[in-house]
């Protein structure tokens, strides 16, 4: 697997793409993502081909990976980046929930769901560029009850990361919550 192990660099290139859009603590990518590549195939049968059980199992090889570093250490939460509620019927399942709940099982860190909620139901970004998926995203993300996030530490998990910007916009939500930290975890990220 095209695996990064850049969660053990400071400044590593997930890190970088985000720097200066939200404050976060950390962020790291399990794989790289390049057209035709093998990465490609496995974000594509988990969101599209049904195959939410190797999003677990990706989770639980990211999760391998992460027990014990300094990057997982501090985590009180994982925070899959939510679908809209139309989305996750059409599907049948968050292909970030899955993933985070391979996470999960292996750091021993609970999951939080249903309190960062997707509340705009907006089309898929893949064929959109950068400005377009900030203005896809803008203001879709909300914290229903800011209290359970206060002065937590959170991991927030998606499948992969192209832009950055669902990752910015959920960031903004939670930056509402008073004393939060947020740090990133992705499967894959774009070359």
């Amino acid at each position: 697997m095209p695996k990064t192990n850049n969660f053990s660099e400071v400044g590593n290139s997930t890190e970088t793409l985000l720097a200066g859009r939200f404050p976060f603590e950390r962020a790291a990518s399990f794989c790289v993502f390049s057209k035709e590549g093998m990465f490609q195939s496995i974000i594509h049968q988990i969101k599209y081909k049904h195959k939410e059980k190797l999003g677990i199992a990706m989770g639980r090889l990211f999760g391998q990976d992460l027990k014990g570093s300094d990057f997982i250490r501090p985590i009180d939460l994982i925070l899959p980046v939510p679908l809209h509620p139309k989305k996750q019927k059409e599907r049948g399942y968050n292909q970030s929930e899955r993933i985070a709940e391979g996470l999960s099982e292996i750091t021993a860190i609970p999951v939080s769901r249903g309190n960062l909620v997707r509340t705009i139901y907006n089309p898929t970004q893949t064929k959109l560029n950068k400005t377009q998926r900030w203005e896809n995203v803008k203001n879709i993300f909300e914290v229903i009850n800011p209290v359970e996030f206060s002065g937590k530490h959170v991991l927030l998990v998606d499948d992969i990361i192209t832009t950055g910007s669902t990752l910015e916009a959920c960031a903004m939500a939670l930056g509402k919550c008073r004393d939060i930290k947020i740090s990133v975890a992705t499967l894959a990220k774009v070359l």
